[in-house]
C-alpha cells in the first residue's frame, strides 16, 4: 500500500513540475529553440497515428490520368504549393527554410502515403507545422484531389513536364 501511495504522490509532483515547466513560460514555444529529440518523436508519431486514422476519403476518378495529374500540377502552383514545397525545377521560397519543422521535400516522402492520407493532409493541415488547410482556405475537393494525383506521379516528373503542365498556372 505504501508503495502505491508513494508511486501516486511522484507521479502528482511530477505532473505539478511539468505543469509548472509549460504553462509557466519555460519551455520555449520558438521557432529557433532546441526541440528535444523525445518530442520530435512523439510528435511524429501522432501525426502519423492521427492521419491514418482520419484519412478515409477515396478519390473520386481515376488519380492515373494524365490530364488528371497535368491539372493537379497547375493546381499545385495555384494553391502555392511550390512556396514551401519546391517543384521540379522549381526553388523553394526563403521563408519556407525559416519553418520548424522545416517542409518536406514531397519527392521523398509521397510514396510512404496513401492518396487517401495526402488528401486529408492537404485539405486539413497539419497543426503545429505550419501546413494549412486548403479547404479552409477556398480549395475545392475535386482541385485537392487534382494535386493527389500530380503528388503521386511527382518523383518521376521532369523539369521539363513540369515547366510545360504549369505554364500559364495562375500564381498565388
Amino acid at each position: 500500500m505504501r508503495l502505491l501511495a508513494l508511486i501516486g504522490a511522484l507521479g502528482l509532483i511530477g505532473a505539478v513540475v511539468a505543469a509548472g515547466y509549460f504553462f509557466g513560460g519555460f519551455y520555449s514555444v520558438a521557432g529557433t529553440a532546441y526541440e528535444p529529440e523525445i518530442v520530435k518523436s512523439v510528435l511524429v508519431r501522432v501525426r502519423t497515428a492521427s492521419i491514418a486514422r482520419h484519412a478515409k476519403d477515396t478519390a473520386p476518378a481515376n488519380l492515373e490520368e494524365p490530364a488528371t495529374i497535368q491539372a493537379g500540377a497547375r493546381q499545385f502552383v495555384a494553391q502555392g504549393c511550390t512556396t514551401c514545397h519546391g517543384g521540379p525545377g522549381a526553388t523553394w521560397a526563403k521563408f519556407s527554410e525559416g519553418l520548424h519543422p522545416d517542409p518536406p521535400d514531397l519527392k521523398e516522402v509521397v510514396g510512404d502515403r496513401t492518396p487517401s492520407e495526402l488528401f486529408f493532409i492537404i485539405k486539413n493541415g497539419i497543426n503545429m507545422t505550419g501546413m494549412p488547410s486548403f479547404a479552409l482556405a477556398g480549395a475545392k475537393d475535386d482541385e485537392l484531389w487534382q494535386i493527389v494525383a500530380f503528388l503521386k506521379r511527382l518523383p518521376n516528373v521532369s523539369d521539363a513536364d513540369f515547366k510545360t503542365w504549369t505554364a500559364g498556372a495562375a500564381k498565388p
